[in-house]
């Protein structure tokens, strides 16, 4: 059975109840199967699976989607009882902000201003700041982070280490349509044909990845992906960028990550995939 609770007492009280390991999945509801492998996954990992349902303000800017973010709690819950969640903590704003938007954010560093950092200023310090929080109030041994949220998976590792807190983050690989579209709540504003065009993105990390199978250096990778962008009308691309799996300029060799931005219509998109890059020769 899983149990419902709104407030600090409420989860501290159901928390002191979890004995064994605890596994703690973050999310802002609309959950979807994604979100439904995270859980499971937990579930493999952990004695006891505690979801945190937060739509956290402090990580949306002026002009973005807070208000309309969806808020969808009874089909949440219903995805967490069937994935197996022992505890889900749905607080409000003043249940995890009393004092209000805090004053002491937590500083992603250089990396938490690139990439999404950059294209949403001050969005990792309002990630990272929940996160913590809710590391505080769920103390957890293991928490679990999707790779399509790749740059905040890799800082939150880099937080919870920089910090020595006492937790294992665990990555999980991204949750794909039988078509190849990252799963995302925010597919949910995409129209039918905005919906087609959004392919286009995972078919260009695919035609990256396979570029790199190929044995095609850095640059080459980076062209293919973007010939399949160009071939779709209606791709507003943000970035398009070639790393190292640890988000540091692009190796030569070896291990990589490439990731990607773009609008759609009025719906902002990100994905990313491992590919590996041959060496020289």
């Amino acid at each position: 059975m899983t149990e419902l609770v709104h407030t600090r007492s409420e989860l501290a009280k159901a928390r002191t109840g979890l004995t064994g390991t605890v596994g703690v999945v973050m999310t802002m509801g609309a959950l979807h199967p994604g979100h439904e492998t995270l859980i499971r996954a937990a579930r493999e990992r952990a004695d006891h699976v505690l979801v945190t349902i937060f739509v956290n303000p402090l990580q949306f800017g002026p002009n973005e989607d807070f208000d309309r973010y969806p808020r969808t709690l009874d089909d949440d819950l219903a995805v967490c009882r069937r994935a197996g969640a022992d505890l889900v903590f749905a607080p409000a704003v003043t249940d995890m902000y009393p004092g209000g938007q805090p004053l002491v954010r937590i500083a992603p560093g250089r990396l938490g201003e690139e990439l999404e950092g950059q294209s949403r200023p001050g969005f990792f310090h309002g990630v990272l700041t929940v996160v913590l929080k809710l590391l505080q109030l769920t103390r957890p041994d293991l928490t679990f982070f999707g790779e399509k949220d790749y740059q905040q998976l890799t800082l939150v590792r880099r937080m919870v280490r920089d910090l020595d807190v006492p937790v294992e983050v665990v990555g999980v690989p991204t949750v794909r349509e039988p078509d190849g579209l990252a799963l995302s709540s925010r597919n949910r504003y995409l129209s039918a044909d905005e919906r087609r065009v959004a392919l286009s993105l995972s078919g260009a990390l695919r035609a990256g990845a396979a570029a790199a199978g190929r044995g095609a250096d850095a640059g080459d990778v980076l062209a293919a992906a973007h010939v399949v962008l160009a071939e779709v009308p209606g791709v507003e691309l943000d970035y398009l960028v070639l790393t190292d799996p640890d988000l540091e300029p692009g190796p030569v060799a070896g291990p990589a990550r490439l990731l990607i931005a773009a609008w759609v219509g009025g719906t902002r998109l990100i994905d990313n995939l491992a590919i590996r890059l041959a060496p020289r020769s």
